[in-house]
């Protein structure tokens, strides 16, 4: 829960980086949504679980990312900074995407008690709100992609790819291996 607050925090700067890189006010309101679901709503649940893991605020605070995070974190404000706004939304789909598609696999099959922690995690990813987040990032992607040179889109699925390999190293962090 530490590390993914962490990571929150930096994802929220690529986020703020792409609204500014958008090419119209669309994208941009869409970007900002994204920005506030994650400023708001997605770090208050992970504030909400370290209250139940006993972590408080003053220890959430002075916690140190792990290399994991910090090689994610720093991929992505990369990224941002570097690419043009199909490179960020290729780089950024797959951590939406992913929490996406996990909520949606856990709610069709959830016996989590109602209000555990398990159960707050799968209604906050599975919300009709975090869902038209990512199904709009999907949609602009894949617009993006239609669009660009055979050369762009070839650096987007790098992009996304070099994603997909941080996300599974993020996740995997935990474990120890």
């Amino acid at each position: 829960m530490q590390q993914d607050y962490l990571f929150l925090i930096d994802y929220s700067r690529a986020i703020a980086i792409a609204c500014a890189k958008s090419p119209d006010l669309d994208s941009m309101g869409h970007w900002v949504k994204l920005l506030d679901e994650t400023l708001n709503s997605e770090m208050a649940l992970h504030r909400s679980f370290c209250v139940d893991f006993g972590i408080t605020e003053e220890e959430l605070a002075a916690t140190q990312a792990s290399p994991a995070t910090i090689s994610y974190t720093k991929h992505l404000v990369d990224t941002a900074y570097s690419e043009g706004i199909a490179g960020i939304a290729a780089a950024m789909l797959p951590c939406q995407w992913g929490y996406d598609d996990a909520a949606q696999h856990l709610a069709a099959n959830l016996t989590a008690q109602e209000g555990s922690l398990h159960a707050r995690w799968v209604a906050g990813y599975n919300s009709p709100e975090y869902r038209e987040i990512t199904a709009w990032l999907r949609g602009f992607t894949d617009e993006l992609a239609e669009g660009a040179s055979e050369e762009l889109r070839e650096r987007m699925a790098a992009l996304f790819k070099e994603s997909l390999h941080q996300e599974y190293l993020f996740w995997d962090a935990p474990m120890g291996r």
